[in-house]
């Protein structure tokens, strides 16, 4: 187990039930900002030490985003592909009652792996409250991330970047890895701004067309065809070659690790905006500020997940989510770059010095228990 600190976790709770034989755990790792946000995800592997580290990036993510919320994750070890969907359903309704004595004061659940929306109902049924969760389907005043919310907010961390250079969107290069619901949407509203999308990737290979692909023709192609490689008047590269496309810009929306030490010296981009979590290391992300490349890091670029499900939290609007997920990660990446400018820091680590002094301001004004 992970050491405690000054920062927590604050509890872990373990929940067993032994009809079903359901094992489960919850990090809440702080509540000095708020109740701990976190998804619950059902692997047959997780562990308490996984999920605390996944609780503590919780903490400084809703800290850095300006949100009432601390940190928190959910483990419930079951093979999804191994069990019916009945007992599922009874495993993931034990587990709620198994929480009930957190959720939702102290824990707000939301979807993680092999978690999604009808299991959000489920909890927030059994436990007799919608605040206990978000993802919830839009018949409960869900707020679906299929809307856009994360890849809505690494564009606007991306403008920023731009505009944080002197650069002008419509004069930008773009590659994009990943072409799901983040990558799609970054595309779609980057393009709409000028900027030529010149690589895309997704799990069958890369596309490329140095005079750009057009997003329209390229959505109907990956819903007709299910990948972007049947896209007519381009170059089919392999996956990994999207780090290679000579861009001003590359757009991370997909796996981790992407980018390795090794590629540091042959990377062209200007900026690197991370829709994806953890797509390289934090030395990898220091040898690129030192070679002059401007890192988004995940936890600031990608918070428009979580964001969406604050607005779902308190009941607002879809329109209210677009112009909260646009005025937070818009501000919060401005402070960031500020911050890293200001003391020749790498962005990560002005991302962590503010999201770090929120929580302690957090703690230093919460009444004693």
């Amino acid at each position: 187990m992970e050491k405690f600190d000054e920062f927590g976790p604050e509890k872990i709770l373990q929940v067993y039930d032994p009809e079903t034989g359901m094992k489960g755990f919850t990090v809440v790792d702080n509540t000095a900002l708020g109740p701990g946000k976190g998804g619950i995800r059902m692997t047959p592997t997780v562990t308490v030490e996984e999920v605390f580290k996944l609780a503590r990036t919780m903490t400084w993510k809703c800290a850095l985003a300006d949100l009432p919320f601390g940190g928190a994750k959910s483990g419930i070890v079951a093979d999804d592909k191994k069990i019916s969907p009945e007992m599922k359903k009874k495993i993931v309704k034990a587990f709620a009652e198994g929480i009930k004595v957190i959720a939702p004061d102290v824990y707000v659940a939301a979807p993680d792996m092999n978690m999604a929306e009808e299991e959000m109902e489920i909890i927030a049924k059994t436990i007799g409250s919608k605040k206990a969760c978000t993802g919830k389907p839009k018949s409960m005043g869900g707020l679906p991330h299929e809307l856009g919310s994360t890849g809505f907010g690494v564009y606007h961390a991306t403008l920023v970047a731009i505009k944080h250079l002197g650069l002008n969107v419509k004069d930008m290069t773009v590659a994009i890895e990943g072409f799901g619901n983040v990558g799609t949407f970054v595309a779609k509203f980057l393009s709409n701004d000028g900027a030529k999308i010149i690589a895309v990737s997704d799990s069958k290979g890369t596309i490329y067309n140095k005079n750009g692909l057009d997003y329209n023709k390229l959505m109907k192609v990956k819903e007709k065809t299910g990948t972007v490689i049947n896209y007519v008047k381009c170059e089919k590269r392999d996956c990994e070659d999207i780090i290679s496309i000579d861009a001003d810009i590359l757009i991370t929306a997909a796996i981790p690790d992407l980018i390795k030490d090794k590629d540091v010296n042959k990377l062209k981009f200007k900026i690197i905006s991370q829709g994806s979590n953890i797509p390289m290391t934090a030395e990898t992300e220091e040898k690129l500020h030192k070679k002059g490349v401007l890192v988004i890091p995940d936890f600031v670029a990608n918070a428009g997940g979580v964001i969406s499900s604050y607005i779902e939290y308190i009941g607002g609007s879809e329109k209210k989510m677009f112009k909260t997920v646009e005025e937070k990660i818009t501000k919060n990446t401005r402070l960031v770059l500020e911050l890293s400018k200001k003391k020749n820091i790498k962005p990560r680590d002005a991302g962590m010095e503010i999201a770090i002094d929120r929580v302690k301001k957090g703690m230093k004004c919460r009444p004693m228990k």
